[in-house]
């Protein structure tokens, strides 16, 4: 007896009235014999509430878009054992693990199983909004961003690690990011990138007005609180992977902690994350003397041209 084999497809709604590449996409899979559903629309959940999630006998998911469209897909799944794998049809793509002219290559080591599973961390956050008794629960598979309310002043955070108040300073927000998110927002705002299987948080200030406001990295045991300041200039709001937003209240006090929860991420190929890291950011690994050793034209005009073969004064 053959057991029905499902997967799911999420893309977006441009890239299915662009071409026929998901259709293409599904044809393949069911010729593979997969039981195909795609969607390409999730709407947005409600802070703390429950995402919809996959039927318990789908196999896979495939995301057909960029590292978006795999954010919202990771809310179909989360709590789940079914795994992710991305095919990059936009900018960066970071967390997909093939390109869209691999599509055909992609479905065939799906249909064999010929991948492995990557688990990445994921971050939970408790809020607790002043006056409530228990907490709204929510998730992050790359980042927790809290910010001001009001676009034209400060908010007034304070900031603690395992319960001990460590810092306060007024600021546009502060970005709670997992590994996975490193390399997006957090990275963009001075964070450092850190390897996926590092089991870390880190806390990245926006434009703090502070001497004393760096990243900061704690241990996957260790949690991140922050107070939103009673007397702050403007009250806050948070929001988990660009989706699931609140609005945080001056005394709102929020708790960032490793969940037990974590995302699969299907990998086809084992090398290592660095390959992936220049790759995607195309990160120049000939710097600047070593083009000019190859006759590339990199004179700087200052100090030390007089010794510059190709100086000319």
């Amino acid at each position: 007896m053959t057991t029905t084999r499902h997967v799911i497809v999420v893309t977006h709604e441009r890239l299915m009235h662009r071409g026929d590449v998901v259709q293409g996409t599904v044809g393949q899979l069911q010729e593979a014999g997969f039981d195909v559903q795609v969607i390409d629309r999730l709407d947005v959940p409600e802070f703390g509430q429950p995402c919809e999630r996959v039927p318990e006998d789908t196999e896979i998911v495939v995301v057909l878009g960029g590292d978006g469209t795999i954010l919202r897909a990771a809310e179909l799944v989360h709590c789940t054992d079914v795994p992710i794998i991305g095919i990059n049809m936009g900018h960066v793509g970071f967390l997909a693990e093939f390109e869209s002219f691999q599509i055909h290559d992609a479905i065939r080591r799906i249909a064999e199983r010929d991948y492995n599973i990557d688990e990445r961390m994921i971050a939970h956050v408790d809020v607790w909004l002043p006056g409530a008794l228990e907490p709204l629960r929510d998730w992050a598979l790359n980042d927790i961003t809290i910010e001001r309310a009001d676009r034209g002043k400060m908010v007034e955070l304070s900031i603690g690690v395992d319960g001990v108040e460590m810092s306060s300073f007024g600021c546009d927000g502060v970005i709670f990011s997992t590994p996975t998110g490193s390399t997006a927002y957090a990275f963009s705002a001075g964070g450092p990138v850190i390897w996926p299987d590092v089991q870390a948080l880190l806390m990245v200030p926006l434009a703090a007005h502070a001497l004393f406001a760096r990243p900061i990295v704690i241990g996957s045991d260790s949690s991140f609180s922050l107070r939103i300041d009673d007397d702050s200039t403007s009250e806050g709001w948070i929001c988990c992977d660009g989706r699931r937003q609140h609005a945080l209240p001056k005394g709102a006090r929020v708790a960032i902690r490793q969940s037990a929860a974590r995302l699969r991420l299907a990998r086809l190929s084992d090398a290592p994350f660095t390959n992936r890291l220049v790759t995607k950011f195309n990160l120049p690994v000939v710097g600047w003397r070593d083009r000019h050793a190859t006759g590339a034209n990199t004179s700087l005009r200052g100090q030390g041209d007089a010794d510059d073969p190709d100086y000319v004064a």
